[in-house]
C-alpha cells in the first residue's frame, strides 16, 4: 500500500507539479524578456519531455495494483482500491462545533450537580453514604474513561504534528481511523452524558422516588448498548474494532498478538481502578442489588473481595501471556524479560493487598521490597525498551540519536515525570488518616495521575516504534510517513 501511494506522489510530480513548475518560470521570463516566441518553444520542448510523457509511472501503478488485487483482496477491485487509495473523510467544523457544545454544557451541568449536592448535604461526613457509594462508583468509572479518551486524543494531535503514522504502525484504515477532534468529542459527550444522568438522579432522589438508584444503571445499560449497536452510527468501525482487540487480549495468548493488541492490554494495566469500578457497577446495578440489598453487599461479601483481587491481576496476566506468546512465534528473549516485568507487578500487587488485610511492619517491608523491585524494573523498561532512551554511544546524552521532538530537554522533564507517577503507590504504606470522602478523592485523583502517565508514555513509545521500528511488526526499515494527511491538510 505504501508503495502504491508512493507512486501516486511520483505520478503527482511528474505530471503536475513539474509542468506546472515550468509554466511559472516561462511566465515570469516573458514578464521580463517579453518574447512570447520563446513560451511558446519551451512550452513545446516541455510537453514532449520524458518526465511529461513517460508512462513508466503508470505501468508500475498499475502491476502494484494488479499485485495486490489477485493476492490480497481476492479480484475484488472495489476491495482494492479501499486499501489502495481510500477516501479521506471531509474536515467540516461541525465536530468541533459539538465538542464545544458538550464541553460546555457539562461545565454547566457540573456546577448545577455541586450546587445542588452541596444544598443536599450528601457530600458531608455525615451524608447519605449508600448514595455516596454508588455515585463514587459510577461517576468515577465513567470518568476516567473520558479521560483516557481525551489523552489519547491529545497522543493523536501530537502523532499528527510530529508526522508519526499511527494508522499505518497500528494497521487503521486511514478512512475510518479516529482523529484527535473525534476522540476529544467521545470525551465531551461522555462526561456530558454522565452529569446529565447525575443531575437527574438528585432531582429523583431529592423528590423521593423509588427509582432513582436506576439512573445511573440505566445509564450503564444505555452504554453498554451503544457499544454494540450494529448500525452504522457512533463510530462502529471503532466500537467493532475495539471489541475485537479486547476479545484478542482476554483470550491471550491463543491470539496472535498485533501492535494494537498490546498496546491496548498496556492501556488496561492503567486502568486497574476502572475494572474495580466496573465491577462494583455490574454487581450493584446488574444483578438488581439496588432494589433489595444495601450496597455493602457488592463491597464487603468475601466473594467480592476474591473477585477484586483477580480483576487487579487479570490486565497484568494478559499482557504477560502475550509476551509468552510472542516468545514462542520470534524466540526473543527480550519478550520473556518483558514477561517478568508483568510477573513483578503481579507480586507487587499481591504483597500490598495483603498489607491493607494486615496491616503489620513485616508486610510493610515487604510491600517497599516488591514495589520498589517492580518500579525499577518498570523504569528500566520504559526509559531502555519502550522509549530507547539510554542507548551507548549516542550522540544525545542519555537519549537516543534520532529524536522527533526538536527540544531536547522535553525529553529529561518526561523522564522525570514517568519516574515520578510511577512512584504513586507511595501512599499504600503512608497511612494517611483522612475520611471517607477524602479517601475517595485520593484514589481518584491516583488513578487519573496513572492514566496521565499512561497517555504521556504513548506518545514516546510511538515515537521509538515509528524511527526505530523496534517491534518488529513490519517488513519494513523505516515507517512511511502519513502522506494522505499531509495532502488533506
Amino acid at each position: 500500500m505504501a508503495l502504491y501511494r508512493g507512486l501516486e506522489l511520483l505520478k503527482k510530480l511528474c505530471s503536475s507539479l513539474n509542468v506546472k513548475a515550468f509554466t511559472k518560470i516561462l511566465k515570469k521570463f516573458v514578464k521580463v524578456s517579453e518574447q512570447q516566441r520563446a513560451t511558446d518553444l519551451f512550452s513545446q520542448k516541455v510537453k514532449r519531455s520524458s518526465f511529461s510523457t513517460s508512462d513508466k509511472v503508470l505501468q508500475l501503478s498499475d502491476e502494484v495494483e494488479a499485485l495486490f488485487l489477485k493476492h490480497f483482496a481476492g479480484n475484488d477491485r472495489m476491495v482494492a482500491m479501499k486499501y489502495l487509495n481510500p477516501q479521506q473523510p471531509k474536515n467540516t467544523h461541525m465536530i468541533t462545533f459539538l465538542v464545544g457544545l458538550f464541553t460546555g454544557t457539562f461545565v454547566s451541568l457540573f456546577i448545577i450537580y455541586a450546587i445542588l449536592a452541596h444544598v443536599s448535604g450528601i457530600f458531608a461526613s455525615t451524608g447519605n453514604t449508600a448514595y455516596m457509594e454508588v455515585v463514587y462508583h459510577v461517576f468515577s468509572m465513567f470518568a476516567l474513561i473520558s479521560l483516557h479518551c481525551f489523552l489519547y486524543g491529545c497522543n493523536l494531535f501530537m502523532w499528527k504534528s510530529t508526522r508519526i503514522n499511527q494508522n499505518f504502525i497500528f494497521d487503521f484504515a486511514p478512512n475510518t481511523a479516529l482523529t484527535h477532534r473525534d476522540a476529544f468529542l467521545m470525551s465531551a459527550s461522555i462526561m456530558c452524558t454522565v452529569v446529565a444522568a447525575l443531575v437527574i438522579n438528585l432531582f429523583l432522589r431529592n423528590a423521593g422516588a423509588s427509582y432513582a438508584n436506576a439512573v445511573p444503571g440505566g445509564l450503564i445499560v444505555l452504554s453498554a448498548g451503544l457499544l454494540l449497536c450494529p448500525f452504522n452510527v457512533f463510530y462502529r468501525s471503532t466500537r467493532y474494532c475495539f471489541m475485537r482487540i479486547m476479545r484478542n487480549i482476554m483470550f491471550s495468548p491463543f491470539y496472535k498478538v498485533l501492535m494494537a493488541d498490546f498496546f491496548m492490554a498496556d492501556q488496561l494495566t492503567s486502568q486497574i481502578p476502572l475494572l474495580r469500578h466496573m465491577e462494583f457497577a455490574a454487581c450493584y446495578f446488574m444483578a438488581g442489588s439496588f432494589r433489595a440489598n444495601p450496597y455493602e453487599t457488592c463491597t464487603t461479601s468475601q466473594q467480592y473481595k476474591h473477585l477484586a483481587y483477580v480483576i487487579s491481576f487479570l490486565p497484568y496476566y494478559w499482557r504477560a501471556m502475550q509476551c509468552l506468546r510472542r516468545y514462542i512465534e520470534e524466540h526473543d528473549i527480550n519478550q520473556l524479560a518483558n514477561a517478568g516485568k508483568y510477573v513483578s507487578a503481579m507480586v507487587a500487587a499481591a504483597v500490598r493487598f495483603k498489607y491493607n488485610v494486615t496491616p503489620t511492619p513485616f508486610w510493610m517491608w515487604m510491600v517497599l521490597i516488591s514495589s520498589s523491585g517492580a518500579t525499577v524494573y518498570q523504569l528500566y523498561w520504559d526509559f531502555v525498551k519502550d522509549w530507547g532512551f539510554f542507548t551507548p554511544k549516542s550522540k544525545n546524552l542519555w537519549l537516543r540519536d534520532d529524536l522527533i521532538l526538536k527540544n531536547k530537554f522535553t525529553y529529561y522533564i518526561s523522564m522525570m515525570l514517568n519516574l515520578v507517577l510511577r512512584l504513586a503507590w507511595a501512599q499504600s504504606v503512608m497511612k494517611i488518616r483522612i475520611n471517607k470522602n477524602e479517601t475517595r478523592l485520593l484514589d481518584f485523583s491516583l488513578a487519573s495521575l496513572e492514566i496521565i502517565r499512561r497517555g504521556h508514555w504513548n506518545f514516546y513509545r510511538l515515537e521509538n516504534e515509528h524511527l526505530n521500528n523496534v517491534g518488529k511488526f513490519r517488513a519494513v526499515k523505516t515507517v512511511p510517513l502519513p502522506f494522505r494527511e499531509l495532502e488533506t491538510d
